[in-house]
């Protein structure tokens, strides 16, 4: 598990970069991201590209001096940006915010657009780790899941991004209707032989403005039930692990610790980053309070509050006690867990209350100064945190 506090490392003022690019080829039908399909909108994308650009210098002067700790490109399908454009993001933002070293530079990409010299010109600009949407590496997994690529073509653009990038993980959706803990078993051991260094398992979760979400409504889609979800959980702790993956966080699995996403782990610890592009989320440390920020969702009203110098739709800040939640909230999801001195304002210690009643129940422990969930309590943390933290 996690070793002393003193060697979880601070992330101190500096600042990561999340950059959100929100055009895909088509919507999936559990997706409630902010995503609109790209056609046609080659003039809308450019004025978004310079939009940006101009929102990271206008927040890098209202913060100072930093150092960049990060940069994620998200959507969206950020791999349909053209390779210029990441790379004039990239840059400015190491020139406003120089990094004290070497830093993790992810961009997200589909499958689809795994074309080997498209991957070289995204390397060329500066991404040195890709995050793949594989999602299942069955056929018919993936048109339920309204992908458009199959699973050949989802192992074949694995290959390509292993030869293109120094870091790759992936993303899998299970708990799937119908799946069993045999199918989901084998489908985890094919990929595993892909040769990835992360992979991220997400449950598939059924939002209800979503296409997924009307169906479940109309009856015309039955997920999994509790008891089938909790053994597909267990099955893929259990062959990632035996893989070599540690669990470092609920929905994460690194083979060693610098597989770890670094731009993550700096957000689950409480570190400042800037949200840039339509509807990204920020948390910035503004005249020393914890500020939330929530840029304009739709793209002309982000592009138009970025001239005017008003890019967000959203602004508020944080007191003690909802920036210590948020912290706890994201800290306990990892196996870092979270300092108990930063539980203070939410007046919670050892030794009493809520607290002490999960830590007997086993669902929490203490760990030098800081508190982490046990392995009885991450499968089911959204209880555990609603029982801590009300």
């Amino acid at each position: 598990m996690t070793e002393p506090s003193r060697a979880t490392p601070d992330p101190g003022t500096d600042v990561a970069i999340y950059v959100h690019w929100p055009y895909c080829a088509g919507i999936c039908p559990y997706c409630d991201f902010n995503v609109v399909r790209d056609r046609g909108r080659a003039e809308e994308q450019a004025a978004l590209v310079e939009a940006i650009l101009s929102d990271l210098r206008a927040q890098a002067a209202m913060l100072g001096a930093r150092r960049l700790a990060s940069i994620f490109f998200g959507g969206g399908t950020p791999s349909l940006m053209a390779p210029e454009a990441v790379a004039r993001i990239v840059e400015e933002a190491r020139r406003l915010f120089a990094p004290s070293g070497p830093i993790e530079v992810t961009l997200e990409a589909n499958p689809t657009d795994a074309e080997a010299g498209r991957f070289a010109a995204l390397a060329q600009a500066g991404v040195n780790r890709l995050s793949m949407g594989v999602q299942a590496l069955d056929d018919a997994s993936l048109r339920f899941l309204g992908r458009n690529h199959s699973a050949g073509e989802a192992i074949r653009a694995v290959e390509t991004a292993r030869r293109a990038f120094p870091r790759l993980s992936i993303d899998l959706i299970y708990a799937r209707p119908d799946q069993t803990v045999e199918g989901w078993r084998a489908e985890l051991t094919q990929a595993l032989a892909l040769g990835f260094e992360h992979v991220s398992p997400y449950q598939l979760t059924v939002e209800p403005e979503t296409a997924f979400g009307r169906a479940l409504r109309r009856g015309a889609l039955i997920p999994p039930d509790e008891d089938q979800a909790a053994a597909l959980y267990e099955a893929t702790q259990e062959v990632l692990s035996a893989a070599g993956f540690e669990a470092y966080e609920v929905s994460n699995h690194a083979r060693g610790t610098a597989a770890r996403s670094a731009h993550n782990l700096h957000v689950w610890r409480g570190g400042d980053y800037l949200g840039l592009g339509p509807g990204a989320h920020g948390r910035l440390t503004l005249e020393g309070a914890r500020t939330a920020t929530v840029a304009h969702r739709r793209i002309g009203d982000y592009v138009a509050g970025v001239v005017t110098g008003a890019p967000w739709a959203e602004q508020a800040t944080m007191d003690a006690a909802e920036a210590a939640e948020e912290r706890a909230l994201l800290g306990l999801r990892t196996v870092e867990g979270v300092p108990l001195a930063n539980l203070a304002p939410l007046g919670l210690r050892a030794g009493g209350g809520a607290l002490e009643s999960l830590i007997a129940d086993g669902f929490l422990r203490i760990e030098g100064e800081r508190l982490v969930a046990t392995q009885r309590g991450r499968p089911v943390l959204d209880g555990v945190l609603k029982a801590l933290l009300t």
